[in-house]
């Protein structure tokens, strides 16, 4: 087991000068071409009962680029649980991790958060005729791309590599298997599509 960090840099040695390089303390022009290129992003949080990251999607660009230190992102509908938002209102530290589908490159921000609920901003996040609850305000501390190895290895982008979904358990699969059969089942996946395509903004 390593313990410490010259245990870890022995084995692994220094970073090559352009990794260490790339990172910088805010958006530049060519990272905001791929933020502004992004529909995804996990979205990592932590806060007293632990560390959370979720999944944030929307149309490209949904994460605007207020400044050079400044990132806005609506919260969308979901399903109420607010476990990032909990944690961001009681420690504001997160970390953002775009993907761009189609490109090897991803895109790391990492920094504070807090969250707004000034109507102005929230109706300028409305779609669909419905604006957000609230809005997730990054300031950036630390933005840097990600080399494409980890894209290349997983195939992601190769449709010969993609998973049939009807081999995996479905949500009402999950869903009956975590609530001994009270909840869930094909009934609710039946509801699943059209429920979605109502609650999306």
């Amino acid at each position: 087991m390593i313990k410490t960090v010259e245990e870890l840099e022995a084995i692994y040695g220094q970073p090559a000068e352009p990794s260490v390089a790339k990172e910088i303390d805010h958006i530049n022009a060519e990272y905001r071409a791929l933020i502004e290129a992004s529909p995804f992003v996990a979205l990592a949080s932590v806060g007293p009962e632990g560390l959370d990251c979720t999944p944030r999607g929307d149309k490209p660009g949904f994460v605007r680029v207020h400044d050079e230190k400044t990132l806005m992102m609506p919260d969308r509908r979901g399903n109420n649980r607010i476990d990032t938002l909990k944690n961001i209102v009681r420690d504001p530290r997160v970390a953002l991790l775009f993907v761009i589908p189609g490109s090897l490159t991803t895109f790391r921000v990492n920094g504070t958060a807090h969250i707004s609920v000034d109507e102005d901003l929230l109706y300028s996040f409305e779609e669909a005729g419905k604006a957000p609850r609230s809005v997730i305000v990054v300031n950036v501390e630390a933005a840097y791309f990600q080399c494409g190895r980890a894209i290349i290895r997983s195939q992601m982008w190769d449709s010969e590599s993609h998973v049939d979904p009807k081999t995996l358990p479905s949500a009402g699969d999950m869903v009956a298997a975590t609530t001994q059969g009270r909840e869930g089942g094909k009934d609710y996946d039946d509801r699943w599509a059209g429920r979605a395509n109502k609650t999306l903004w």
